[in-house]
């Protein structure tokens, strides 16, 4: 595959999804307009450009301590959703024994137990990191988990040939293996932190200098001041996915080398 044909297909990732939100910002601009729509049901696209611009102070500080819940609960998923997952490797009693209860962790909705644990954990920034940990922590043990277990069986039986230990094993085969499933449940949980942290700060209803972007879109509801909801939402949909992009990046930087899912496709 040739360098230009893997620069326009580079390009064409970021130009088409591009050009379907212009479409789509146009079309929902002049739909506004020609109807005449309150802003107090749906704003203007510049509606709410102009309010994300007029209230940036507001926002973009709600918005950093929003984010700061989100990246601690996804630090600490991570840190915890591997050693869990490392630990369910060595033995499938252990797996077999403590999966089921990761499962009930994930089924079980984050708005029946938010407000206990925000009752429970005094520190009310360390319960809503602590709600954002429980709904992001799932993708990383499963996928991890998986990946763990997905070594190639011949590669296993050279390594018990060659008398490897289990660290051996598990550091020089094991690890690698699992890492582009890690990855996957990184992307995944990167959004479910982020979810978290805002349905965490919904339920508690922070307000003051610590009010994440979910209480200033409550208050945006109480006071009909859609624009600024609207402008809220917005910041919220940019972090996700400055968040995914970011672990689309270490993904590259770590399987681009080596890994198929990384490697440049004739397409």
């Amino acid at each position: 595959m040739s360098d230009a044909a893997i620069l326009r297909g580079r390009w064409l990732r970021v130009l088409a999804p591009v050009l379907v939100a212009i479409v789509m910002l146009a079309a929902w601009q002049a739909l506004v307009t020609v109807n005449q729509v309150p802003a107090y049901l749906v704003p203007s696209p510049l509606r709410v450009l102009h309010t994300l611009y007029a209230d940036r102070a507001l926002l973009f500080a709600s918005l950093a301590v929003t984010l700061g819940v989100a990246l601690s609960a996804l630090v600490l998923a991570v840190v915890a959703g591997v050693a869990i997952a490392l630990v369910f490797a060595q033995s499938r009693w252990i797996e077999m024994s403590l999966f089921p209860y990761a499962i009930l962790l994930q089924v079980t909705p984050i708005v029946a137990i938010a407000p206990l644990i925000i009752i429970w954990v005094h520190d009310t920034r360390a319960a809503l990191v602590l709600c954002a940990v429980v709904v992001a922590i799932f993708p990383i043990i499963s996928n991890t988990t998986l990946g763990l277990r997905s070594v190639d069986r011949g590669l296993a039986n050279l390594f018990r040939l060659s008398q490897a230990t289990r660290w051996q094993t598990l550091w020089r085969l094991r690890v690698p293996s699992a890492l582009p499933y890690f990855f996957g449940g990184l992307r995944i949980a990167s959004g479910l932190a982020l979810i978290g942290a805002v349905v965490a700060e919904f339920v508690a209803g922070t307000g003051g200098e610590s009010a994440g972007l979910a209480y200033q879109i409550l208050l945006a509801g109480i006071q009909l001041n859609i624009p600024r909801l609207f402008a809220a939402l917005v910041l919220i949909a940019g972090a996700g996915v400055a968040m995914f992009a970011a672990t689309v990046g270490l993904s590259r930087l770590a399987l681009a080398r080596w890994h198929e899912s990384e490697l440049p496709r004739d397409e």
